[in-house]
C-alpha cells in the first residue's frame, strides 16, 4: 500500500533492510569495529544499550560479514535459559546431535570437546552470541564463568558475546558476578542517536526508496527526532505510522499534524518517557 501510494521502490523503515543499506551512524560503526576485533582475537565482548538502540542490528551486520565456513555463528536469546539448554542449543546450531536429556556436566564436556575438535580438525572458530543477557537466570550467568575459564585457555578458538540492555552493566557490578566483569576484554555501550543523527537517519532511509523529493516536512522530522529519543526502532515505528496516517488521508507529504496524531495514538511514548514501547 505505502509503496504504491508514495512510489517507493522499497519500504524505507522495514526490518528487512539489507545491512549494507543501513544508516552509517558513527556509534554503530564503532560497535561493529569492536565486534570484528572480538572475532579476530577470539575475545569475550560485552555489548549493552537501551531496547531499540540497534544492538541486534549490529549483530546482524556482523553475521553478514562473517566467513561462516570458518566462523560458525550461534545466536541464542532465551530469558529462561538453563546451562543444559544453552549447551544443547549451541551444539544443535553447530550441527552436533545432542541428547535432549543429559546432565549439565555431560553437556559441558560435549560442548568443550566439540569446540576444540572443530578447531583442531577443521579450523573452526565459532562466534557465540548470548542476547537478552540482562534477563538470564542466575544459574546461567554463573555458567558464563565456566565459559570464561574455558575461554582463558590460549587454545580456545571461540568468540563469546554477551548482549543485553543497560541494566546488564549494573548486574555485572554485583560481587556475585565480578569474576565475569573482570574478564570482559571488549565492552561497548550503544547510546541513542542525537537529534541531528535521527533526522539524517530518516533522510537516509527515505533516499534508498528511489523517491527524489521530500516526503516529511522539516517540522515533522524534528518532532520525530525529539520524541523518539534517538532510538532507531522507535524512529522506524513513528515514521511508518506517519506514512500510514498520510496515506489514509491521501496526503503525499507528512507534516507535523500527522506526527501529532501518531503520537496521540501511541500513548505510551508520551506517558512512559523512561521506557520504549517498541
Amino acid at each position: 500500500m505505502l509503496a504504491e501510494f508514495f512510489g517507493f521502490r522499497v519500504l524505507p523503515f522495514s526490518k528487512e533492510i539489507p545491512t549494507t543499506d543501513l544508516f552509517p551512524c558513527a556509534q554503530h560503526q564503532e560497535l561493529l569495529a569492536r565486534l570484528q576485533y572480538c572475532v579476530r582475537h577470539r575475545a569475550f565482548g560485552l555489548i549493552t544499550g537501551e531496547v531499540g538502540s540497534g544492538k541486534t542490528t549490529a549483530i546482524r551486520t556482523l553475521y553478514d560479514l562473517l566467513d561462516r565456513s570458518r566462523n560458525p555463528f550461534v545466536y541464542i536469546a532465551d530469558s529462561k535459559l538453563t546451562p543444559t539448554a544453552f549447551y544443547r542449543d549451541v551444539l544443535t546450531q553447530l550441527g552436533v546431535a545432542a541428547p535432549y536429556h543429559f546432565l549439565s556436566r555431560e553437556a559441558r564436556r560435549l560442548f568443550e570437546q566439540t569446540i576444540l575438535d572443530g578447531y583442531r580438525l577443521h579450523g573452526l572458530q565459532p562466534v557465540i552470541v548470548l542476547d537478552e543477557a540482562h534477563l538470564l537466570p542466575h544459574a546461567m550467568l554463573q555458567e558464563v564463568r565456566f565459559l570464561l575459564n574455558f575461554h582463558l585457555d590460549s587454545a580456545c578458538p571461540m568468540t563469546f558475546l554477551l548482549v543485553g540492555q543497560s541494566e546488564l552493566r549494573g548486574m555485572l557490578r554485583l560481587r556475585t558476578f565480578e569474576a565475569i566483569a573482570h574478564r570482559v576484554q571488549v565492552r561497548y555501550h550503544l547510546g541513542p542517536l542525537s537529534e541531528e543523527e535521527s533526522v539524517a537517519y530518516i533522510r537516509h532511509h527515505l533516499r534508498r526508496t528511489g523517491v527524489d523529493h521530500d516526503i516529511f516536512s522539516e517540522q515533522a522530522l524534528q518532532k520525530i527526532a525529539a520524541e523518539s529519543r534517538g532510538l532507531p526502532r522507535v524512529i522506524n515505528t513513528l515514521c511508518t505510522n506517519c506514512l500510514l496516517d498520510a496515506c489514509s488521508r491521501e496526503q503525499r507529504f507528512v507534516d507535523e499534524a500527522n506526527v501529532d496524531r501518531v503520537l496521540f495514538e501511541l500513548q505510551d511514548l508520551q506517558t512512559a518517557k523512561g521506557s520504549s514501547p517498541w
